[in-house]
């Protein structure tokens, strides 16, 4: 690793809480905040489940380099909490830096206690509406988490550059994210500039679900060194993102995919090659304009002739 990787963290891991209640029986919602649902036994198991695959994935991919180490990032809500304490069975004292409880992860807000049929209808309209902008009323919608994650990810970053966690260079760091299903999603298409087209095409992770976001040799994340095509795939990436996944592998931090299509290909018809092509394309669209305005106007004038020579005739 380079230098100016040292400080940076081996792997970004985001975590989806295990069952809750509310997974289990969406009318928990009508009686219980929120933040408030617990994990159901099924859920407890998956979070322990999770944490010996987190170790067994961080202890054992680079033998040569026992020195690792953990951070954790938990969402407030209860079933985050538990689902951490649950994985932090796994890990020796030693092995965690710290943990950091992190309110702009929480999951999505939809409101206060949630009426059921009300519920039923209004997550009709959004599939009607759009579900990145659909707003929930009294609650948030996709946007709006969007804007606290990335929040969230400026101070991730300076926790980094200035060295917060004060970081052992000799040690290979991991950041783990206890989260949910939609902030997860939302904190991927933030890192990876995809498009609010690509992110309503996206499936929710399954409970206590890992998806693991791995430093490549260049400096850049990608989901690809961890994960095989399929997984992606049901993710819900397109080829094209799953590609640009893959070139991470690789690349160095910094670097521009120049035939990323969602940079320029989804906003652009037509891009010229140069600024001479682009220049004698302006021309040629300003004189076919030209053209156009003066077969209007001798359309206009014709038709007027015509009205005036049949007014002249019907008096």
């Amino acid at each position: 690793m380079s230098p100016d990787n040292k400080l940076l963290p081996k792997r970004i891991i985001l975590v989806r809480h295990g069952e809750s209640e509310g997974n289990l029986d969406t009318a928990a919602y009508t009686t219980t905040p929120d933040p408030k649902i617990q994990l159901t036994e099924s859920g407890l198991l998956q979070a322990q489940e999770a944490g010996a695959r987190l170790h067994a994935l961080i202890s054992s991919s680079n033998p040569s380099s026992p020195e690792w180490r953990v951070y954790f990032y938990v969402s407030p809500y209860d079933r985050t909490r538990s689902t951490l304490r649950e994985i932090g069975r796994s890990f020796s004292r030693r092995r965690v830096i710290g943990v950091r409880e992190e309110c702009r992860i929480r999951e999505q807000d939809f409101g206060n206690f949630q009426v059921e049929e009300r519920m039923r209808e209004t997550k009709v309209d959004r599939e009607r509406f759009g579900r990145f902008f659909y707003r929930f009323p009294e609650g948030e919608s996709a946007a709006d988490v969007f804007d606290r994650v990335s929040s969230f990810l400026e101070s991730l970053w300076r926790d980094i550059d200035m060295n917060r966690l004060h970081i052992n260079p000799s040690h290979e760091l991991n950041f783990v994210i206890v989260s949910h299903g939609l902030t997860s999603r939302v904190f991927l298409m933030k890192w990876f500039k995809w498009t609010v087209e690509q992110f309503e095409a996206l499936n929710n992770p399954g409970n206590s679900e890992i998806r693991v976001m791995e430093l490549g040799q260049g400096g850049d994340y990608s989901l690809a060194i961890h994960h095989s095509e399929e997984e992606l795939e049901k993710w819900g990436l397109s080829p094209e993102m799953i590609a640009d996944q893959k070139w991470r592998v690789n690349a160095h931090k910094g670097e521009w995919k120049e035939d990323c299509k969602w940079y320029f290909g989804d906003f652009f018809h037509h891009l010229a090659d140069s600024d001479k092509e682009c220049e004698t394309e302006a021309t040629e669209e300003e004189q076919q304009h030209e053209e156009e305005v003066e077969n209007n106007l001798l359309t206009n004038s014709e038709d007027n002739n015509e009205e005036e020579l049949c007014n002249g005739q019907c008096s």
